[in-house]
């Protein structure tokens, strides 16, 4: 049975041909309505995220509190990654997609009923219970979003061909960095014209316009089973263990991202507070959304010229690209310095991540690739919350103090300048040279051999049939 579920007779050819582009064309139609549809719902949950964060520190002055905020995100995306990847494995993509698009929007109404129920002053203040409230159903919400993501990522799978998956990865980083650059310029407006409740409405209308858009969407997909023919279990993890062992070395790519993603809780608990110390809200939402525009450059080249014949090598010549750049983009206090740094750094994104997605994409079977794709993300989201919850209080209380000082300032005042914000300075250096060295000892490892000859070994030969018999996508 060949990939798109139809049978091919040498009586009949072209006929057969014919119909194979025919259904894939229906199929990229139903991808791009599912790829549009994901785009909004993660716009919407990016602006609110990013109006939190903005608003978060700008009432607490805290990094400590920004810190704990984006560490709780990634501790939930951690915590649920399993689940949601048995979930998208055991149901049709359609009503996972449903059910994700209902959770956060029950959730962000709740945290609207929470800011207009808060006693004035108290949704802001940490010592209260009514800010971990409020940042807490609306960090849910957020990440029950997520699962839109996996459904995603198997969507290229079931829908666009083998041969495009890596430009399929590409365009998602695309579709990915326009909603980063639209939130991070609106969510700084927002909350400096309109402030938090504002920010708020104007989630929970998006996000309900694009559950209502799910009702126009039809994905060609019977009811999801193994290949045994039995449903996977809700809560699959020793699957999902299964899974990944079956394909050699692909927990050491997983370890790998995992350790890339430690170095980039540092980025998470630290790169808004730098900003707001060199702009205004209103500046340094603008200056990040058009520094963002890296995010969509990445995208499209990977869209266009794909990843190379071995994505994994790709991908780490890249996150050494990345180590170096998070090393030398605050080593001045020159706002261009740092907007051209995020630039380049945010154009390697969109590779590094279409890469493993790419690899997991051609070497799991498609019946078990949710569970994959969420045991992955588990582990990598993982790492961020554990850099970010330790590295704030450490920028909070030590680092920041010290380069305050005279003694610190002379210290290191030869390789980062001077300026008010020289301590998350120095701990941006340091985490880009970590990222580098970790990079470059998976170049050496074998576990990068082994997967690179399951990767290239795969790609010489016809890609298995999926158990997933496609019928010809409405609409």
């Amino acid at each position: 049975m060949p990939r798109w579920g139809r049978r091919v007779t040498d009586s009949t050819p072209i006929a057969a041909d014919a119909d194979r582009a025919q259904l894939n064309r229906r199929n990229l139609r139903t991808f791009r309505q599912v790829l549009i549809n994901t785009a909004v719902a993660n716009l919407t949950t990016s602006f609110l995220w990013f109006g939190l964060t903005f608003w978060a520190y700008i009432e607490t002055q805290s990094v400590l509190a920004t810190g704990i905020v984006g560490g709780t995100y990634m501790l939930f995306v951690a915590f649920f990654g399993i689940l949601f990847g048995s979930i998208v494995d055991r149901h049709r993509k359609h009503l996972v997609l449903v059910l994700s698009s209902s959770v956060t929007l029950g959730s962000f109404l709740v945290a609207g009923v929470i800011y207009l129920a808060a006693p004035e002053g108290d949704l802001s203040d940490l010592g209260k219970p009514w800010f971990w409230f409020f940042a807490g159903i609306i960090l849910f919400g957020s990440v029950i979003e997520n699962m839109r993501n996996i459904v995603l990522s198997t969507s290229v799978t079931l829908l666009v061909p083998e041969e495009r998956h890596a430009n399929a990865n590409g365009l998602v980083g695309t579709v990915q960095g326009v909603a980063f650059i639209v939130t991070s310029v609106f969510s700084g407006l927002a909350i400096g014209f309109i402030g938090m409740g504002g920010t708020l409405l104007i989630a929970i209308v998006f996000t309900g316009l694009a559950f209502a858009h799910l009702a126009f969407i039809r994905i060609p997909e019977e009811e999801r089973r193994d290949a045994d023919g039995e449903r996977p279990p809700t809560f699959d993890v020793a699957g999902s263990i299964r899974a990944v062992r079956a394909v050699p070395a692909l927990f050491a790519l997983i370890i790998f991202s995992m350790f890339n993603n430690l170095i980039g809780g540092v980025y998470m608990a630290l790169m808004d507070p730098y900003g707001l110390e060199l702009f205004p809200v209103q500046i340094w939402g603008t200056v990040l959304g058009v520094a963002s525009t890296g995010f969509i450059v990445g995208g499209l080249l990977v869209a266009k010229f794909g990843l190379g014949r071995n994505p994994i090598r790709t991908m780490l010549i890249l996150v050494i690209v990345m180590g170096v750049l998070g090393s030398l983009f605050t080593i001045r206090e020159l706002w261009w310095i740092y907007a051209i740094g995020i630039f380049l750094y945010l154009v390697t994104i969109p590779a590094v991540e279409a890469a493993e997605q790419t690899v997991i994409q051609r070497v799991v079977p498609y019946e078990k690739q949710g569970r994959v794709f969420g045991f992955a993300q588990a582990f990598e989201s993982a790492a961020a919350p554990v850099t970010s919850f330790l590295i704030a209080p450490i920028a909070q209380f030590g680092v920041i103090p010290l380069l305050d000082s005279d003694e610190g300032q002379r210290t290191w005042g030869w390789l980062l300048g001077e300026g008010d914000a020289r301590g998350i300075a120095l701990v941006f250096f340091f985490a880009g040279i970590a990222m580098v060295l970790i990079a470059l000892a998976a170049f050496m490892s074998k576990p990068y051999r082994m997967l690179s000859q399951e990767y290239l070994r795969d790609s010489d030969q016809e890609p298995p049939a999926s158990t997933a018999r496609l019928q010809p996508a409405e609409g």
